[in-house]
C-alpha cells in the first residue's frame, strides 16, 4: 500500500529538494510524493525515484547510507530479472553547501533509484478497484512467473531456507515483531493467539517442508508479489517490479509462499473466484500440485505481513493522522484474514 498524502513537517530536507520540478535534468511539469513504511517514492515527468527511508526494522535495515547504497543496488539487479525495461540505474543526491543536485559533485546525501514510469491506470490495484480485473490477466501473470521460478536460484543456500526451521525462524521472527502491538486495536491477544497456535502446529508438519524442497520448490522468487507491484499495460505488457531486496531469507523461499502472496491479496479484495483460478492456473502450469498441501499457511503468512506493515506504517511521523488511521484499518483487515486462513490449518 502506498498512500500519497505526508506531513510536509516531517520530511527530509532533501526529500523537500526532490519535491521542486526544477531539480530534474529532464521536464517536470509535476512531482507528487507517496510513501511506504520504507520508502519515499517521488514521480517526476517520465520517471520513478525511489531512495529508501533511513529505518531499523529488523527485517530490513536501511540505518546507514552504505546499506541503503548497498541495497540500491541490490534491487537494480534483482529487478531486471523480471522487467529490466524499467530499471534504469542507481544514482546519487550530491550536497555543496546548502545546494542539492542528482548526481552532482560534493558530498553524497543519499542514494536512490531511478525508474522508468509505468502507467498509472494500469497499476493492479487500480484495476482491482476499477472493478476491470479479469482472468486474462491473471493467466499472463501466471505464463510470466512459470518460467521464471524454472530459472531461478535453487542452490543449497537457497534450498537451505525451505527447511522447517528455517520457515520457523521466519514466522518467529514475524510474531516477534509485532509484539509491542499485542493487545490494542487491530491486534488483540485472542487474535494473536489464535493465528499463532495455528502457525505452530502446522510448522510441526516437517514433512511438508521436507517435500517441498525435495520438489525444487525453494527457489529465489520475487518476494513481495502483490497487486501493488504488478502493472498491467494497455498494450498487454505486463510489469512485476519491485522484488524484495533487502533480506535474502525472505525473497529465497517456497514458490507457493511467493504466490501465495497474490493469492491472498484477491481474497482480501474479496475477489476469492479470481483467487482461485491463479492458484488453479499456476498449479496446471507448473504441475505443482503438492502447493495446495501448504497454501493456507502461507496466505495466512503474508496477510500477517501485510498487518504488520500497516501497524509500521501508522506510526510513521511523516503520516498524517487520517492516513495513519488508514494503514491501521487496512492491518485489522489483513489480520482478520489472517485469522481465517489459521482456521484452516
Amino acid at each position: 500500500m502506498i498512500r500519497k498524502v505526508h506531513n510536509k513537517r516531517m520530511l527530509p530536507e532533501y526529500i523537500e529538494y526532490l519535491l521542486q520540478p526544477e531539480s530534474y535534468p529532464h521536464p517536470v511539469g509535476r512531482v507528487d510524493l507517496l510513501q511506504t513504511h520504507i520508502s519515499f517514492v517521488i514521480l517526476a515527468g517520465d520517471y520513478v525515484y525511489k531512495w529508501k527511508k533511513p529505518v531499523d526494522f529488523g527485517f530490513v535495515d536501511f540505518s546507514t547510507l552504505a546499506k541503503r547504497h548497498f541495497f540500491c543496488e541490490r534491487e537494480l539487479l534483482l529487478n531486471r530479472r523480471l522487467c529490466p525495461e524499467i530499471y534504469l540505474e542507481t544514482l546519487w543526491l550530491s550536497r555543496q553547501g546548502k545546494s542539492f543536485q542528482l548526481k552532482g559533485a560534493g558530498e553524497i546525501v543519499e542514494y536512490g533509484l531511478k525508474m522508468v514510469r509505468m502507467p498509472e491506470e494500469g497499476m493492479m490495484n487500480r484495476v482491482i478497484a476499477a472493478g476491470c480485473l479479469r482472468q486474462g490477466h491473471l493467466a499472463r501473470i501466471v505464463d510470466i512467473l512459470v518460467p521464471f521460478y524454472r530459472q531461478a536460484d535453487q542452490g543449497q543456500e537457497v534450498r537451505d531456507n525451505g527447511r522447517a526451521c528455517a520457515v520457523a525462524r521466519t514466522i518467529s521472527s514475524n510474531f516477534a515483531q509485532t509484539k509491542r502491538f499485542v493487545g490494542s486495536p487491530p491486534l488483540s491477544f485472542e487474535r494473536f493467539a489464535r493465528i499463532k497456535k495455528g502457525a505452530d502446529a502446522f510448522l510441526g508438519r516437517q514433512e511438508l517442508f521436507a517435500e517441498r524442497r525435495d520438489l525444487g520448490c525453494i527457489r529465489d522468487c520475487h518476494g513481495d508479489l502483490y497487486s501493488n507491484n504488478i502493472c498491467l499495460a494497455k498494450s498487454g505488457k505486463i510489469h512485476i517490479f519491485d522484488c524484495l531486496e533487502f533480506n535474502d531469507d525472505l525473497r529465497c523461499i517456497d514458490t507457493c509462499a511467493d504466490v501465495a502472496f497474490l493469492a491472498m491479496d484477491l481474497d482480501f479484495h474479496g475477489l476469492y473466484a479470481l483467487s482461485d483460478f491463479f492458484i488453479n492456473r499456476f498449479i496446471e502450469k507448473s504441475g505443482d500440485e503438492g502447493l495446495l498441501k501448504v497454501l493456507n499457511f502461507y496466505k495466512c503468512y503474508r496477510a500477517y505481513v501485510r498487518g504488520k506493515v500497516g501497524l509500521l506504517a501508522a506510526i510513521d511521523p511523516g503520516m498524517e493522522g487520517q492516513v495513519a488511521e488508514d494503514w491501521r484499518q487496512s492491518a485489522g483487515r489483513y489480520f482478520q484474514l489472517a485469522e481465517e486462513y489459521a482456521g484452516r490449518l
